[in-house]
């Protein structure tokens, strides 16, 4: 079948923190180019990336609108109902629901729990005749997908038949004709793989939250839809299945005495439960319910609400009390599982060594195994490495050493002195150029201890009550000729978190301010000279000038009394 996987990551929306490859039971999450992507294959669907994620990029395929369009193309359209609803809208009567499904346009509306009788008789049938060892149930999707890839070995376990929502499709579709259409409602996120994998039966497999859209966009309120009967009957004690224990109680009616029946819920109790277990030592048969969410299907990753689930069971409790049985069921759908194991891909030595060295593990103790990448050790994130699941920048004890190192990098290249001190004043971090400038005593210490760290400042620097000042304050201090006996420094102090980190930039302008005093001594010099041969310049063209004008003056005058003899004579 041509769908996309139920389960997908929007990009855009993902902040790269790992949390899901974290959470995730089985690993089944890539990160490229730094965002995290679902693995269909190797994922089980239990839906915990998508309850987890901090922003909300674990998404959902929504098949509601194909829902939506198989009301419109098909009169016949029958809704099957997980029994769990009754944990999911606690304050709704079971008959209201099912008039708000008749509301949405649905021919019919039926219990799942009829499935789940029916799986129950199948497998009294089973037990009552059984052999020694084990046998799990097969109602919950995500465990025998766990099963099947994670511990095939016991995928010969699994008791053979497909589970009570498949069962009650079948059902449906015998009673009201082939050409009905069933949609599935639950909480369980896997139950639209199981949908999309077996075909022939559920047609379209909806969750809670989406049942809630609908009957919001339909503006139906459940608890005021008209009263309307279950069809074609009611369910018993096969309305306890969404809770832990609740099939086995189903079974208990059955007196199977030969048989010892047992509940497991979560992904984790249901792997430690099956590790390292030899079915074949067991001295009688054992039958396994287990569901993959703490608490049953009441706990579902795609209830409408979140609430106590001890409020949801006691809902369910009592509504499966509150109905006499029904119509006998039909028969389970009988099913054969095949194992698809997933196995850790790369177990070379020398490939896994040469990963770990990628980000700085070359030795056993560099393998701090915490975590912070979302595998439980370095070696499993090596692997990743190795298929290209996962990326270097995801160790986080890697991006802090590279972090450090560029830092380190950075302040033994400056030519001023760096410190950092904390509250206390004492140094975080500093480089060489600071303890040369703070003096020979303190290069000698750096010597000894590079970095200074956990020195007293105030030991050190004459001024360290203005780091101090920043410090309480807030506010930089910045001074170009800080005078240190006979010294000036240019300092600047600025805080790096308020009232805990203080960094502090110095350099020793003793030389230069000297040598800037000599060239403006030497400049004032000049000048003095330059405005003394202009003044003696100025004064001899002065001289000059006034000789000029009387030498000028003494020639007009003569040439003036010769024009005037020649005009007389």
């Amino acid at each position: 079948m041509n769908r996309s996987y139920p389960i997908y990551t929007e990009k855009t929306d993902c902040r790269d923190c790992y949390k899901c490859v974290r959470r995730c039971p089985v690993k089944a999450i890539k990160i490229e180019n730094g965002r995290a992507a679902v693995i269909p294959e190797r994922c089980i669907a239990c839906g915990i990336c998508v309850h987890t994620c901090p922003a909300g990029a674990k998404k959902v395929r929504n098949d509601l609108v194909r829902a939506k369009s198989l009301l419109k193309r098909n009169r016949r359209v029958v809704a099957s109902l997980a029994p769990s609803f009754a944990g999911a809208w606690p304050e709704v009567e079971s008959t209201s629901m099912a008039g708000a499904l008749k509301q949405l346009g649905f021919h019919a509306v039926s219990e799942t729990a009829l499935g789940a009788e029916s799986v129950t008789l199948a497998l009294s049938e089973s037990l009552r005749h059984a052999r020694p060892g084990l046998h799990i149930s097969t109602a919950c999707p995500v465990v025998v997908d766990h099963i099947r890839k994670y511990q095939p070995e016991f995928t010969a376990n699994l008791t053979p038949m497909l589970s009570p929502m498949q069962s009650h499709a079948r059902m449906l579709k015998q009673h009201y004709g082939g050409d009905c259409a069933v949609v599935f409602f639950g909480p369980c996120i896997a139950k639209k793989c199981e949908c999309d994998d077996v075909e022939g039966f559920t047609d379209i497999a909806l969750t809670f939250r989406d049942l809630a859209q609908w009957l919001e966009d339909e503006q139906v309120d459940p608890s005021l839809a008209p009263a309307h009967e279950f069809e074609p009957a009611n369910a018993a004690h096969g309305a306890l299945y969404p809770v832990a224990g609740g099939m086995n109680r189903t079974l208990e009616d059955y007196k199977l005495h030969n048989v010892q029946l047992i509940a497991t819920s979560g992904m984790d109790a249901v792997f430690q439960t099956l590790e390292n277990l030899d079915p074949s030592t067991l001295p009688e048969p054992v039958f396994l319910e287990a569901l993959a969410c703490p608490g049953g299907c009441i706990g579902g990753p795609q209830t409408n609400r979140k609430q106590p689930i001890l409020s949801g069971e006691l809902a369910v409790r009592r509504r499966a009390h509150a109905h006499p049985p029904g119509t006998l069921p039909a028969k389970a759908v009988a099913h054969r599982f095949a194992p698809a194991p997933q196995y850790l891909d790369v177990q070379d030595e020398p490939l896994i060594r040469e990963a770990l060295r990628r980000v700085g593990k070359h030795k056993a103790e560099d393998e701090l195994n915490c975590g912070g990448c979302g595998y439980e050790t370095c070696r499993t994130f090596a692997q990743a490495l190795l298929t290209q699941k996962a990326e270097p920048d995801m160790c986080l004890s890697h991006l802090r050493k590279l972090a450090q190192k560029k830092a380190n990098a950075l302040l033994r290249c400056m030519p001023s002195g760096v410190v950092i001190v904390d509250d206390t004043l004492h140094i975080v971090e500093c480089n060489e150029n600071f303890a040369r400038t703070a003096g020979a005593d303190t290069l000698l210490g750096y010597t000894a201890k590079p970095g200074l760290e956990g020195a007293d400042l105030r030991k050190i620097l004459a001024f360290a009550d203005l780091f101090e000042q920043v410090n309480r304050t807030g506010r930089e201090f910045r001074t170009d000729t800080l005078r240190e006996e006979d010294r000036l420094l240019n300092v600047t102090i600025f805080p790096i978190e308020t009232g805990k980190t203080v960094g502090g930039i110095i350099l020793d302008v003793t030389q230069t301010e000297n040598r800037r005093e000599l060239i403006a001594q030497k400049a004032r010099e000049v000048i003095d000279k330059n405005m003394a041969t202009v003044q003696d310049i100025a004064c001899k063209l002065g001289e000059h000038m006034a000789d000029t004008e009387i030498l000028l003056r003494s020639i007009a005058d003569d040439y003036a009394d010769s024009t005037t003899d020649k005009t007389n004579v």
